[in-house]
């Protein structure tokens, strides 16, 4: 059964992430200026981290559907059943895993297209802390219905490292056209 086919880990599953990239977009307009003068990016570039970021966020850290609903499902701990790259017929099917790699690739893909500036090394090491913070979060607030997974952490490191290297490869034949 598919993502979309599934009303229980299908789109429905994430009520936030609408009103988070609504959320999102606006924080990028007010922002995307400031942003784009620190990072030494312009302002279309700004906008989409700050968007990037903002659906990040809006899918793994709002409540699930069950908690809105008044029955979160409440987790005893985190799955750490799994700490290396899922099957490969994980990834090619639209599921939880492959949404996850998928969720980090535009974020990976800016930040692999920054320019050199003081910003750079700690937007990219923030970028590395962000699974690990996320699954962690999801671990101490259990009203939000959601479930700590080792797993996802390696999910959203391979989505955020294949975007990584998407970025760099567009600056370099950038740079050579």
């Amino acid at each position: 059964m598919s993502w979309f086919q599934d009303p229980v880990n299908g789109p429905g599953d994430y009520a936030g992430l609408i009103p988070g990239l609504m959320i999102s977009v606006i924080l990028a307009l007010v922002l995307c200026g400031g942003v784009a003068h620190r990072l030494r990016v312009g302002r279309v570039v700004a906008a989409l981290l700050v968007v990037s970021l903002g659906v990040v966020l809006s899918a793994t850290v709002t409540p699930s559907r069950e908690a809105i609903m008044g029955m979160p499902h409440l987790s005893a701990g985190c799955d750490l059943s799994r700490l290396w790259p899922a099957p490969w017929r994980e990834y090619v099917h639209v599921e939880d895993t492959s949404l996850n790699v998928l969720l980090f690739i535009p974020l990976g893909a800016l930040i692999g297209m920054l320019p050199r500036s003081p910003y750079r090394w700690p937007i990219v090491i923030g970028a590395i802390i962000l699974p690990f913070a996320i699954e962690g979060f999801q671990l101490v607030a259990t009203p939000l219905g959601r479930a700590c997974q080792s797993g996802d952490v390696v999910d959203n490191l391979l989505g955020l490292t294949l975007g990584f290297g998407a970025g760099l490869t567009a600056m370099w034949i950038g740079r050579r056209v």
